[in-house]
Order: C-alpha cells, then structure tokens, then sequence
C-alpha cells in the first residue's frame, strides 16, 4: 500500500468532482474550455477520462505501477492544459490556480509513487 494514500485518494475525489463538472460542463467549466479553444467533439471525453484516472489512482493505492502510470499521465495532461492556457494568452485563474495547482499535485503524487518503487 502507497503512502501517504490520502493523497492519491484526494487526488482521485478531485478527478470525480471534476468528472461531474464535465458532464454537463457547468458554466466556469464552459468557458475555461472555450477560452483556451478546446474542440467541442472531445468535451464529452472529459468525464470519462477524469473518472478513469480517479479509478485508477484509487486501484493504485495497492497497485504501484498503476499508480506511477495515472499520476505520470496526469502531469502530462495538466502540462498540455497549460500550454493550451498560455498559448491562448489566458493568464489569468484557470491558469495559475486550476491548471498550475493541479500540476503541482499531480507532480508531488508522481514523487511519491516514484519513491515508493
């Protein structure tokens, strides 16, 4: 068993909020997705790609590779979100607090999975 495991499990409640955020994507969610001008076609694949990556980080808490290949997908997902920001000169909350933050998380549950190899 990975740990600390409440941090992948807070993690993965994270990606299940978001998940249902997704779904019908709520307002804020709406035009953080226009903004950065993320194609309409794939927005119905955010909530299952986001309950599939809390899936797994829950599995992973006994499962390690599992846990290194979800965390390590994460950081790339959140590094393509800030590139999409950036490239759409959108500085402001989505960036810095939303994408950037959830980098940072995802990156420190990679250390630690990491480590715990």
């Amino acid at each position: 068993m990975i740990n600390p495991w409440w941090l992948f499990a807070g993690l993965a409640a994270v990606q299940l909020g978001d998940a249902a955020l997704c779904l019908k994507p709520v307002e804020f969610v709406r035009a953080c997705l226009e903004d950065v001008g993320f194609p309409h076609r794939y927005w119905r694949l955010l909530p299952v790609l986001k309950t599939a990556s809390a899936a797994a980080l829950i599995v992973g808490i006994w499962f390690l590779p599992l846990a290194v290949l979800t965390t390590a997908s994460l950081v790339v997902y959140f590094l393509v979100a800030i590139s999409l920001h950036v490239r759409a000169k959108d500085y402001g909350r989505n960036l810095f607090l939303n994408a950037t933050g959830m980098l940072v998380l995802c990156t420190s549950a990679l250390v630690v999975a990491l480590q715990a190899v």
